[in-house]
């Protein structure tokens, strides 16, 4: 037996709540724009500077994760975070910038290690890094470079492959995934750094496919349907795609549920933006993408290359809208 997440021929209608979702998706880009300028982000080392220290255990045993931080953080330095890094016998002690030149980073890098030293007997250090103001900043710089480049070049893709308006319509709506997850970030106060700017690309590619996929069929039946209205042409795109959209996401949401509580803290930031991606992604390419269509001038006669004649897929006796026949 067939296991199907929806029924055959569902015929929901995704346009007619256009207006409310456009105005629930304004606010919430107003808000995350207004957490942001307020609160900023809760950068990481690599965007804001600091010590990181690698620690592990010699007998391979589980690293004391209360005492190590316990000891870090009454040393004075500021922001202390401790991690596990990979398996339990492994370790991540991050200390914020200490005011000052290199040397200052180096001296609190030595009162760290002297300290774990004598706290945790049986310690080892396995890397050490330090991660200067004029480095955190070229890669913040570099990180709002890749997304912005990303979603620039998603706009020239689509304007070649459909016309202006999809590009533009895919555009809005990935600018409103990352917005969104800007925002995200901005209340939960989860630490942002390299991984979450991976994601966020991630986001970027991963919104496009499903906003290209439900595109295409939108395209497809622009050419069938010659004289049926945009919106219930839409909505039948909409509804012949969404078994897809659906299967798509709830395995992906699967896989990522599964690194989020069992990856580890490394990469719970990473894990943690893509299943929120995945969400406004989805979202954003029943909600955001397509209903901007109604809104363009889409010179449906463009997309028609072929006579409808010769149109092989065209049924003389298709009822003009096969959305109130479904």
């Amino acid at each position: 037996m067939l296991l199907r997440l929806v029924p055959e021929n569902t015929k929901i209608a995704f346009m007619k709540p256009r207006k409310i979702a456009f105005a629930v998706s304004g606010l919430l880009i107003l808000a995350s724009i207004a957490l942001f300028a307020i609160n900023s982000l809760n950068y990481g080392i690599d965007f804001k500077g600091g010590i990181a220290i690698e620690i592990g255990m010699n007998d391979r045993s589980e690293v004391p994760l209360a005492t190590v931080r316990e000891t870090a953080s009454g040393l004075g330095l500021g922001n202390v975070s401790v991690k596990e890094y990979g398996d339990a016998s492994e370790a991540l002690v991050r200390v914020e910038r200490q005011p000052g030149d290199e040397e200052a980073q180096s001296a609190a890098m030595v009162k760290v290690r002297e300290a774990l030293a004598e706290a945790v007997p049986g310690i080892t250090f396995r890397q050490e890094n330090i991660v200067g103001p004029v480095v955190s900043g070229e890669l913040k710089r570099d990180g709002t470079l890749a997304v912005t480049i990303a979603v620039i070049m998603v706009l020239i893709y689509i304007w070649f492959r459909f016309e202006w308006q999809f590009g533009l319509g895919a555009v809005v709506a990935l600018v409103h995934d990352v917005l969104l997850t800007v925002g995200f970030f901005a209340v939960t106060r989860l630490e942002f750094n390299l991984s979450v700017i991976a994601a966020l690309l991630t986001i970027v590619g991963y919104s496009l496919n499903d906003t290209v996929v439900v595109y295409d069929r939108i395209r497809e039946n622009i050419r069938k349907y010659r004289k049926l209205p945009l919106e219930d042409l839409i909505n039948l795109s909409l509804n012949q795609t969404l078994s897809r959209t659906l299967m798509t996401s709830l395995t992906t949401l699967l896989a990522l549920l599964a690194l989020y509580f069992l990856g580890g803290a490394v990469i719970q930031g990473f894990t943690a933006a893509m299943i929120w991606g995945v969400v406004v992604g989805t979202y954003s390419s029943v909600f955001v993408a397509s209903p901007l269509l109604l809104s363009f001038d889409i010179r449906r006669d463009a997309m028609i290359n072929e006579p409808e004649k010769a149109d092989p897929t065209v049924d003389k006796s298709r009822p003009n809208n096969p959305f109130e026949q479904m």
